[in-house]
């Protein structure tokens, strides 16, 4: 499975960016498929995650803000994100389940700033 990420960008406070990723290869068999974030010097951390079935999950810092949404005829995975704030700023990984295997693309910068 290779995942490739794109959106990411410099945006100001209260801006909006949307991430997208699609899976490409091997794709049969994903289930879950998620957004991960790694602030500069801090660890990886789940921003949000959503089943095949459709069962979404977020961090308690994004929600009411970010929207992550899937397109499985396209194997892409969306993360919306509105009323960004300067704790957003973090590399973004986009990562999927196939099997009880994690796959891992290579990550989109989104620094929030003005």
């Amino acid at each position: 499975v290779q995942l490739q990420a794109s959106g990411g960008g410099l945006v100001q406070p209260g801006g909006s960016l949307r991430l997208s990723c699609v899976a490409s290869g091997t794709i049969y068999g994903i289930n879950v498929m998620g957004w991960y974030r790694q602030p500069l010097g801090e660890q990886r951390e789940l921003v949000a995650r959503i089943t095949a079935g459709g069962s979404r999950t977020y961090a308690d810092s994004v929600k009411g803000r970010f929207t992550i949404s899937r397109d499985n005829a396209k194997s892409t995975v969306f993360l919306q994100m509105d009323s960004l704030k300067r704790e957003d700023t973090a590399v973004y990984y986009c990562s999927v389940d196939r099997l009880g295997v994690d796959y891992w693309g290579q990550g989109t910068q989104v620094t929030v700033s003005s």
